[in-house]
């Protein structure tokens, strides 16, 4: 998220933002909590591994969305720090 994109924004807006980046945060959290759960659980108890490896980089790509919704939460309460 660019910081001219947080300027524009009325504090209900970056509000809405934070709690809607939150939201979806928590769930992709847990989502790839699950997914990694039961990539492991395949490798140890299934004989074909190649789906679970599968899973595994599909788990781990996907988790290098985490850092950037982190960075933008950030952003956003830093901004409504500011505004108070």
């Amino acid at each position: 998220m660019k910081k001219e994109d947080l300027k524009n924004k009325t504090t209900e807006r970056l509000k809405s933002e934070l709690k809607a980046i939150k939201i979806i945060t928590g769930a992709l959290i847990g989502v790839l909590t699950l997914l990694f759960i039961i990539s492991i659980y395949g490798l140890i108890a299934k004989e074909n591994n190649s789906t679970f490896i599968a899973l595994i980089a599909v788990a781990i790509s996907l988790s290098a969305i985490l850092p950037i919704q982190f960075v933008n939460m950030k952003n956003i309460k830093n901004k409504l720090n500011v505004i108070k």
